[in-house]
């Protein structure tokens, strides 16, 4: 490999994980500021101007707060389970182009750190990681209630994996291509994904809400059931490692959901002025994390039953059928029919959930 090349992966690498690491520090705030704004209270407004230092005391509380270790727990996995949560969830945007190619000194440099031709195949693969550092956590600390909700991580990302999988299949036939850029490209001249299949993007959006394990899907640390679940025995930057994680996992994957769906980089004169695809790629993903605060402040945590079911009887056989519509649509040539068809089998889904829920109503 040609050293300035070498050079130039690792200077972005180590930019992308610096912009991680500080959005996931402010992510927290906007958060708490956003739930604060919808429930109608304040929100952090003590540690510095309008609380905007309050990731920074929270950070240095965690840093000096005392550390347990359970007697009982198995010590190695105990310690080592944080780190395994948190760097899938760095890794994941390596093919994520967050722009198109500038010239910086004469020389021409994409702003993506892995261009591979399977940039789908690998978000997928190291997605799937990211819960084994939940399910060692809840092993590794000899608790009963660590125990069930490592369990139920697992459970649950094997439920909405296959969704979230068959969601990827749409993008990746629409655009003819499993190479993040190429998919960005391919919007640029065919238009948005979401646009041809919005079903779809919501499927995708609904089963990374799962894959997150965030409101209404957060059972592996239900409060009021499990004490906090997987990570009830952790405490100072062990904790802290796991808040990071799915932190930086909403980053992450929001950052996914507007590459394969809403255009990624693209925007109004982007192709005269590069330098405006990372600001559309930053005020997509800013959106798109509202999208989930919002969600977690509307909707309850969903009974654990429930949420099982819904994975496997209503977003499975539906992704199942918006790839079987999306392939006819590209095979007969009338991709046209695929947005009609997409929105009425989603349409279809919704009544039977409101079925669904009026038979249990009424044999109650």
């Amino acid at each position: 490999m040609d050293a300035a090349l070498f050079w130039e992966m690792v200077i972005k690498a180590l930019i992308l994980i610096f912009v991680l690491l500080t959005g996931f520090a402010y992510l927290t705030y906007y958060e708490r500021r956003g739930l604060a704004r919808i429930q109608s209270r304040v929100g952090p407004n003590r540690a510095g101007p309008a609380g905007l230092l309050q990731p920074v005391a929270d950070a240095v509380k965690l840093i000096f707060k005392e550390e347990f270790t359970p007697a009982q727990a198995y010590k190695a996995v105990f310690i080592l389970a944080p780190i395994l949560t948190v760097v899938p969830a760095i890794l994941i945007t390596a093919t994520v182009p967050w722009g198109g190619t500038l010239n910086i000194g004469g020389r021409e440099v994409s702003l993506v750190i892995a261009d591979i031709n399977v940039g789908v195949i690998y978000i997928m693969s190291v997605a799937s990681i990211a819960v084994y550092g939940v399910v060692l956590g809840g092993w590794a600390s000899n608790n009963k209630y660590s125990m069930l909700g490592g369990m139920r991580a697992s459970a649950q990302m094997v439920s909405y994996e296959l969704a979230l999988g068959l969601s990827f299949v749409g993008a990746v036939l629409l655009a003819d291509t499993m190479n993040m850029g190429d998919l960005v490209k391919a919007q640029m001249e065919g238009g948005w994904l979401v646009l041809w299949q919005p079903v779809g993007a919501i499927v995708f959006f609904i089963a990374t809400l799962a894959e997150l394990n965030r409101a209404p899907f957060d059972m592996p640390e239900a409060e009021q059931e499990l004490s906090a679940g997987y990570n009830v025995e952790y405490s100072g930057m062990k904790f802290a490692l796991f808040f990071m994680a799915e932190y930086t996992k909403m980053i992450s994957i929001s950052a996914i959901i507007a590459t394969l769906f809403l255009g990624g980089y693209d925007g109004p004169f982007v192709e005269q002025t590069p330098l405006l695809g990372p600001l559309y790629m930053f005020l997509k993903i800013f959106i798109l994390l509202f999208f989930m605060i919002w969600i977690r402040a509307s909707f309850p945590r969903l009974r654990y039953d429930r949420l099982m079911a819904f994975g496997w009887k209503i977003l499975l056989p539906l992704s199942l059928v918006l790839v079987f519509i999306t392939a006819t649509g590209i095979l007969l040539e009338m991709q046209w029919l695929i947005p009609v068809l997409s929105l009425v089998a989603g349409f279809i889904a919704v009544q039977s959930i409101n079925l669904s829920l009026r038979r249990k109503a009424n044999a109650r």
